[in-house]
Formats: C-alpha cells, sequence, structure tokens
C-alpha cells in the first residue's frame, strides 16, 4: 500500500504558521529587538557554523571519535553582525588549533551581504551616506557609521572598472550616445556631463557599454578616445549611431567605424528648437515641423524645410540655423523604412535610463568629485530593471526593427553573428 507523503512546501508552510502562531501567542514580536526573525536568524546563523566546524573538524560535537585526535573544539566566542533584521548577537565555535575559517559569517565580518546590498540600492537611489545612516538606525535600529557605508560604496569602484573594460559584442545595430549634467564641487560647483553610450545588441538587448565623464568642451580627440577604446574591448561596426550633435564625434566615428551612420537625434533637435521659441507657438512650430522629418525623401524633406523657413524663419532665424547647422546628420534615417525611423526618430531607448540617472543625481544635489559622481551615476546604472520585465518588453520592440536594419545594412549585422 502507497504511503502518501505531504509535498515539502506544504510541511514548511504548516511549520511557519504554527511558529508564528505560538510567536503570537507568547507575545513575541515578528520583527524588531528580540523579535521572532532575529531569533531565528541567530539560530540559523549558528547552526550554519556549526555545521562549518563539524565538515572541519571531520566530527560531531561530543562524539567519541574526536576525543585525542588531535585538534577539536574549544568553547565559543560572541559576536554581533548586522543582518537584514538588524544586528544580531552570534556564538562563533572555535577549535584549539585556530585553523577554523568560517565562510558564512567569516572572520572579521561584521556585515551581512544582504546589508551590503541594501547599502547600495540606498545609494543607488541618491541617498547620501548620511541619511543611508540615519535610515538604518530609524529602521533596523542598526549603528552603521558614515565611514563603512564609504567603503561598502567604494568596493563596487573594482566592479565598475571590470565592467568598464569587459569584452563587446563585433558589431551593434544602433548606438545612442547622450550625457547627464551634475554638479561637481571643484573648488567652485560647476555642471559637468556624464556620457553614456547605450547600445542594442543583435537579439533587441539593451546594453551600456560604459561611462565617461567630461568638461563640457569635449571634440575630436576626446570622442576619438572614447570611440577607440569601445573598438579595443572588440566593437568592430556599429551600424548607426544617435547623438545630440555633440561637437567632434562625427568626425571620430568615420575614424574608427567609417562604414558608420551618424545620425542626430531628431526628438533632442525638437526640443532645441523649443528652447527658441515662445511657449505659445511651440505647439504650432512642432505641426509645422512634422513634415520635415517624415518627409519619404530628402528632397520632400528639404521642400518642407523651405516651406517651415518662409513662415517662421523671420520670427525665429535661430531655428532655422539649428536645423541647418544639423542637417547633414538629420536626414540620414529619412533613406530608411518606417520601423528604423520609428527607432531612431523616439528617445525611449535612452530617456528611461536617464531618468532613472538624473533621480538619483537630483537627490545627491552635488558631488565632491568627478569620482563620486561617475560611482552615484553607476550604481544607478547597475540598479535598472531589477525583475527583468523591462528587457522582456524591449526585445520584443526591437524585433522588426532589426530585421529592417540586417537588409538596410546589406547583412552586415548578421555576417559578424556567424
Amino acid at each position: 500500500m502507497a504511503v502518501e507523503t505531504a509535498p515539502s512546501a506544504a510541511v514548511d508552510e504548516r511549520f511557519i504558521e504554527e511558529l508564528v502562531a505560538r510567536a503570537q501567542a507568547d507575545g513575541l514580536q515578528l520583527t524588531g529587538e528580540g523579535g521572532l526573525l532575529q531569533q531565528l536568524t541567530k539560530r540559523l546563523l549558528e547552526s550554519a557554523l556549526d555545521g562549518e566546524m563539524t565538515d572541519h573538524l571531520g566530527c560531531d560535537k561530543h562524539d567519541p571519535a574526536g576525543k585525542n585526535g588531535g585538534n577539536s573544539r574549544n568553547g565559543k566566542r560572541s559576536k554581533t553582525v548586522l543582518t537584514d533584521v538588524g544586528p544580531v548577537e552570534i556564538e562563533v565555535p572555535r577549535d584549539r588549533e585556530g585553523s577554523f575559517e568560517p565562510q558564512i559569517v567569516k572572520k572579521r565580518q561584521r556585515r551581512l551581504t544582504g546589508v551590503d546590498e541594501m547599502v547600495l540600492s540606498l545609494s543607488a537611489k541618491g541617498l547620501t551616506h548620511g541619511e543611508i545612516s540615519a535610515h538604518l538606525a530609524e529602521v533596523y535600529g542598526a549603528e552603521v557609521s558614515k565611514t563603512t557605508i564609504s567603503t561598502i560604496t567604494d568596493a563596487v569602484m573594482e566592479g565598475m572598472s571590470e565592467w568598464q573594460n569587459r569584452p563587446m559584442d563585433p558589431v551593434y545595430p544602433v548606438v545612442f550616445i547622450d550625457c547627464v549634467n551634475v554638479k561637481i564641487r571643484d573648488g567652485q560647483v560647476a555642471n559637468r556631463p556624464i556620457y553614456m553610450a547605450l547600445a542594442v545588441t543583435a537579439e533587441g538587448h539593451r546594453d551600456i557599454l560604459g561611462l565617461w565623464a567630461g568638461d563640457g568642451g569635449e571634440g575630436a580627440k576626446h570622442w576619438l578616445r572614447v570611440l577607440t577604446e569601445l573598438k579595443n574591448r572588440g566593437l568592430d561596426d556599429v551600424l548607426m549611431l544617435v547623438c545630440d550633435g555633440l561637437k567632434g564625434l562625427p568626425d571620430a566615428v568615420g575614424e574608427v567605424w567609417p562604414r558608420t551612420v551618424v545620425q542626430t537625434c531628431v526628438v533632442h533637435l525638437l526640443r532645441a528648437s523649443f528652447r527658441y521659441a515662445a511657449r505659445q507657438d511651440w505647439d504650432k512650430i512642432a505641426k509645422a515641423l512634422k513634415p520635415v522629418y517624415t518627409a519619404p525623401t530628402e528632397d520632400a524633406a528639404t521642400t518642407r524645410f523651405l516651406e517651415f523657413t518662409e513662415t517662421w524663419g523671420e520670427k525665429y532665424p535661430a531655428i532655422v540655423r539649428l536645423w541647418e547647422h544639423s542637417w547633414a546628420e538629420f536626414v540620414p534615417f529619412l533613406q530608411f523604412d518606417a520601423e528604423i525611423r520609428r527607432i531612431i526618430c523616439t528617445t525611449n531607448a535612452i530617456e528611461s535610463v536617464n531618468a532613472r540617472i538624473r533621480r538619483a543625481v537630483r537627490a545627491r544635489g552635488h558631488f565632491p568629485s568627478e569620482p563620486a559622481a561617475l560611482k552615484c551615476v553607476y550604481l544607478a546604472v547597475m540598479s535598472l530593471d531589477p525583475t527583468g520585465t523591462g528587457r522582456k518588453r524591449w526585445t520584443s520592440r526591437w524585433k522588426r526593427a532589426l530585421q529592417a536594419f540586417d537588409i538596410a545594412f546589406d547583412g552586415r549585422l548578421s555576417a559578424a553573428r556567424i
């Protein structure tokens, strides 16, 4: 006769329900100092440490095999560690030879990894070290100094260096280059740009290639260094590079990737146009410019732009000059079909990333140095899309456009993937 066994998940659930019920019946709080979660954490950590000691010695506690067999247990020492549920005092076993090296809570370790992750998450949201320290004290009753928090966040710089130098794919259909301005206190507080290169992979995924600090006066030499760095990391070809009229960038692209099409971001061009116009004319100007960037051909776009100039040129000559100066980098996408135009014409690809970065930057106000600003931006980038749902939406949106890219660029995209 078969014996019915309950699923382990159901057993766990009943056990948890019984544990919570007993705690409530005894008047024990679930959270807070001395609460059920703290006590469970203490027992689990101590049990794991005892298990590690057993593995180290090769025998259980009180096992006769351990007597007169060389190394053995030698009592315990108290230690307080900061956990996700607050400070927890644990008993760490010792051995006579002093050769025991615990792994679950290592020697001299005062925080579990979850605490470090919490600090990094709060820092990515723009909280200062003082605010993080106050938050941990208020919510968890844990005293964590600003120096300790700085040590935790500084540790990410090693990871940032590795990330900044990781290998690239051989080809990307599109690379967007944009910047976020941050305030850096270098003698006096001044705006400085942090540039970001965001690529779309051949599979339709979003990949942030790197971050670079500038001084606002970057030219071809600066961009040649940045693009050469990307090429040295394995990026041999970019089908189209989209930017916002960055000086010297088109020349640098021509040196590093001669076949790459440089395209001015149309939405940025429109926004720049509105800066020269009165608020009441924005809608009219947007309506008048739409036939220009939706024209079927470059000749048609030129005709529509001349019509715009006749209507608005006298009132807003600066807008006309802006489009004339950007025309060579504006018209390339007019030769492509609707799928590619739709992707290139929108800034959704990079604006969602910039929005997250700007929230973190605004929360901090200003930074004492360039590395501090880069660290904040890097943490914000690393915290993007933790559930992966954004990645799925992004990939599905790009599928048809990627096919259009491969056709328009004579198979360069698929050839590099073979």
